[in-house]
């Protein structure tokens, strides 16, 4: 591993430790951890092999991925207050983003040593995995599939929540908004 590949992972990690405290949820919030998935991806990704089971073995990565971040944007905690949607990473949310970096972070480390690559590539001749691309592709989409569906839900629960709290508009504005507009 690089010093690129840990300060990527740590940055990471950051992210979700940052929101243990409460934020407004901006576009900075969910910006800066698709850039560092973009960067990630760039440095990473040079294709998607699907020969052999490649494709099973992205597969499972990546839907575990979903999984984590739809049951991390669930339990993060999402409210609106003062105006603004705010977001709170729950111990639960911060601790399945610490769980699966954990797991990508220690994955990494273990196949680039002579035991744990060995080990990678007699699991990879046994269940027909091409090579070590489709172990990039799956831990990196993993990795991806959990940030994009965390920020999702998350999205989607915060306008949910402004558009509970937001006032309505009473029907006199509005009859006063449609006839000044058939007057013109």
């Amino acid at each position: 591993m690089t010093i690129s590949d840990w300060l990527i992972d740590v940055a990471l990690l950051l992210v979700v430790f940052r929101q243990l405290r409460e934020e407004r949820l901006t576009l900075r919030t969910v910006l800066l951890p698709l850039a560092l998935i973009t960067w990630a991806g760039a440095a990473y990704m040079h294709d998607i092999p699907t020969a052999g089971n490649d494709l099973v073995l992205i597969g499972a990565f990546a839907g575990t991925g979903v999984a984590l971040g739809l049951a991390g944007g669930s339990i993060t905690r999402v409210r609106y207050a003062d105006g603004h949607i705010r977001v709170k990473a729950t111990l639960g949310a911060a601790a399945l983003w610490v769980v699966s970096m954990g797991f990508r972070l220690g994955f990494a480390v273990w196949s680039s040593h002579p035991s744990g690559g060995a080990s990678v590539a007699r699991f990879s001749a046994d269940h027909d995995i091409t090579g070590g691309q489709a172990w990039v592709a799956a831990l990196v989409l993993m990795a991806f599939g959990e940030v994009v569906f965390r920020l999702g839900v998350i999205v989607v629960r915060g306008l949910r929540t402004r558009a509970h709290h937001q006032e309505p508009v009473p029907l006199s504005a509005l009859a006063r908004t449609g006839a000044a507009k058939g007057a013109s």
